[in-house]
């Protein structure tokens, strides 16, 4: 059973109807400008035929007489060569002029400031030379870089070579006089600029010696240095001393422990027999012990020698204690001593330690200080060289232009021209340009070849999901001439937020049961469908659902080429090798819900393994394990591939390539699709030049309102003679 039959979900199908090329109510100018732009060399030729069959009708009117001389506005002389390799000169930015910068110049060179001493000079000898006639009949045209083309037309030869003569020659002193002008402005104001910057870095020069006088510091950086090394070293020696004392304390303790035994017992004692003195007294006490009891074997007790022997212990005892009293005093002052120059150590650090402190607040003033100092020196600095280099430039006196044609051989032999060649000219563009856009209109008329949208959608009359973009189209948005038409926010929609509102719209379609699987195809070859599902495929991934996008193609598969994946194992190995699924399935390195199935080795027949009872069933198993999965397929026309995988999904996504896929092969797919029964979900034009916000939005609101009407209609309509083109039961 096909899951269109377990699972019923309400869907589009095919309509068969014959492609609508009729327009619905009058003119759509977005379409007429499509329609011109794509026809553009049609018109410029026919333009150019007409226009120049007028410059010819005009060679016959009667002849007027055209003065012409050129100018180089930025000519690399001797001074100007020394002066643009001195930098911050104005002459050091020697370079091509832009077109704003071009318009600028020439609108003061025909104004009234310049012209009006020329007219003066020739009104006497030609009373009708005004203003605006020499305006009238004067040209100034950018002709290369930098180069301006001077052109003078009247019907008075004589009078065509002087004024081209004095207008070369006042155009010369008008640059001269302008490079002087700017020279001298440019002074004024860094000089302007220099005065309160020298102040300031006088005051942060002040500043900085108060302070080094102040904390008596030269290098705040190396002073903190030099305390951290006698830190280091200070406790490293209350380290040492703290071993000795512990030592100290140890051998005291040691002591305490062996004057608490016997005078018998101390022989062995470490402490004490390190003492010689010691020693030496109790040796003695214990050689007169072992004499004793020598005597007491032979005599008694009463016996004098006994008795003296006891005497001499009795004398030797005091002195052992004596000495015993001056080992413990040693110690005790040893230890004293010790503990003495510990809290020594300790006072140092400390005090050490807190001009650390005050020193790393004196650093920060003294960094700062000197941040402002440098960032000052340095403003002071470039604002000297640049006064220094203008000075340099003011005392140049060559004229910064120069003619071309110093003899003004052109001025003295003017050309005869036709007066009327420019009207001509203008009349013949016009109308060469209506007839270029009469027959552009008719030509695309019959062109057999979609180009937008629209058109798409009025012929076919299916649901429109989303409508795709080129990527170059969406990086001409960010134009400056596209952000001075409103259009800046429209390049912030991204390629990729494209397919997030296409994946959106595919939701909408499953607002009773979910659309979890789907094949997306093509009528034909190079209309972008395995571009449009790996990046729906990434855009459902990035929106949260574990998606997986399978290589159905098993004629010509690179969809793994596209992802950057391998092909060893894929779709063929499943069915043919009873792999497990998901042992062939590899995770995208760009989304981590993303999961690609490649297609595998090329099949025999690819149709017989599509058409398997495994291949519905491991379907059944994808759709259980993912949210949305998604068959890249072979074209529809020709092949059987794609209708055997949307029978059992929820349906097809036809994209459609505007600008290449043709009328007639997309009503052959429609009526191929209708015949099979296969349910399609809808359309995605594809490679669309539509780049302006106003269509984006259309677009988006023309697809929903369609969608309402169409449910409306299936729920009224549906069981009219159309019920067959309009709906299929198509689920899970």
């Amino acid at each position: 059973m096909l899951k269109s039959e377990k699972y019923p979900h309400p869907l589009s199908q095919a309509n068969t109807a014959k492609l609508n090329d009729v327009e619905e109510g009058g003119l759509n100018l977005g379409q007429v400008g499509a329609a011109l732009r794509r026809r553009a060399f049609l018109i410029v030729g026919l333009t150019g035929i007409v226009a120049t069959a007028a410059v010819l009708k005009a060679e016959q009117d009667p002849p007027a007489y055209q003065g012409e001389f050129e100018i180089l506005t930025k000519p690399l002389t001797g001074e100007n060569k020394a002066l643009a390799d001195v930098p911050q000169t104005l002459g050091s930015q020697l370079k091509i002029a832009d077109p704003e910068s071009i318009k600028t110049t020439i609108a003061v060179l025909k104004s009234r400031k310049v012209l009006a001493p020329v007219v003066e000079e020739l009104q006497a000898k030609y009373p009708k030379l005004t203003y605006e006639v020499l305006t009238n009949n004067l040209t100034i045209e950018p002709e290369q870089d930098n180069i301006l083309q001077v052109q003078y037309l009247d019907a008075d030869q004589k009078e065509v070579i002087e004024v081209s003569k004095a207008l070369a020659k006042t155009f010369l002193q008008y640059s001269l006089a302008e490079r002087q002008g700017d020279v001298a402005q440019a002074i004024k104001f860094v000089k302007q600029e220099k005065l309160p910057i020298e102040r300031r870095v006088i005051s942060w020069q002040n500043e900085l010696g108060n302070l080094r006088l102040k904390n008596n510091l030269i290098d705040p950086t190396q002073k903190a240095g030099e305390l951290s090394n006698h830190i280091a070293t200070l406790t490293q020696q209350q380290l040492e001393n703290r071993v000795q004392l512990a030592q100290m304390v140890a051998k005291y303790q040691n002591l305490q422990t062996e004057l608490a035994e016997q005078p018998g017992e101390r022989a062995g004692n470490l402490v004490l027999s390190e003492n010689p003195r010691y020693q030496k007294i109790l040796d003695q006490i214990q050689e007169v012990d072992i004499e004793i009891k020598k005597q007491s074997a032979k005599f008694t007790d009463l016996n004098p020698s006994i008795g003296t022997l006891r005497d001499k212990k009795d004398n030797l005892l005091p002195l052992l204690l004596a000495e015993e009293d001056r080992v413990q005093r040693d110690f005790q002052s040893r230890i004293r001593e010790l503990q003495a120059k510990d809290r020594a150590f300790d006072v140092k650090i400390n005090n050490l330690n807190n001009d650390v402190k005050k020193l790393a607040i004196i650093t920060r003033q003294y960094d700062n200080i000197q941040r402002e100092l440098q960032v000052a020196t340095q403003g002071l600095t470039q604002f000297t060289t640049k006064e220094q280099a203008l000075q340099l430039e003011k005392a140049q006196k060559q004229q910064p232009w120069q003619l071309l044609d110093p003899q003004l051989t052109k001025v003295t032999k003017p050309d005869a021209v036709s007066e009327s060649a420019k009207k001509n000219l203008a009349l013949g563009g016009m109308l060469g340009l209506l007839l270029g856009v009469g027959a552009a209109l008719v030509v695309d008329k019959l062109s057999n070849v979609f180009y937008t949208s629209k058109e798409l959608k009025d012929a076919t009359r299916l649901p429109l999901l989303g409508v795709v973009p080129l990527r170059k189209e969406i990086a001409a948005l960010a134009k400056p001439e596209n952000v001075a038409k409103g259009v800046q926010a429209v390049s912030s929609i991204s390629f990729f937020e494209v397919f997030r509102s296409l994946y959106t719209n595919i939701l909408l379609l499953g607002s009773d049961t979910p659309i979890r699987s789907l094949v997306i195809s093509s009528a034909g070859q190079g209309d972008g469908k395995s571009t449009v599902a790996i990046q729906l495929a990434q855009a459902a991934a990035a929106m949260g659902q574990r998606v997986l996008l399978v290589d159905a193609n098993l004629r010509c598969p690179t969809l793994h080429n596209r992802v950057g994946l391998m092909n060893i194992q894929g779709l063929t190995d499943v069915i043919s090798q009873d792999l497990e699924w998901s042992n062939v399935i590899e995770r995208s390195h760009d989304e981590e819900n993303l999961f690609v199935m490649s297609a595998g080795p090329i099949p025999p027949d690819s149709v017989r393994l599509l058409a398997s009872q495994k291949m519905q069933d491991l379907m059944d198993d994808l759709q259980a394990s993912f949210d949305l999965v998604i068959y890249d397929t072979p074209p529809l026309l020709g092949f059987a591939d794609a209708y055997l995988l949307a029978a059992n999904t929820n349906g097809m996504v036809l994209v459609a390539g505007l600008g290449k896929l043709k009328r007639t092969l997309l009503q052959q797919a429609l009526e191929e699709i209708q015949v099979s029964g296969t349910p399609i979900l809808g359309l995605i034009a594809n490679k669309s030049k539509d780049s302006t916000l106003s269509s984006y939005s259309h677009y988006q609101q023309y697809y929903r309102q369609s969608m309402s009407a169409e449910r409306v209609g299936a729920d009224t309509d549906d069981d009219t003679a159309n019920s067959t083109s309009m709906t299929n039961i198509k689920g899970r």
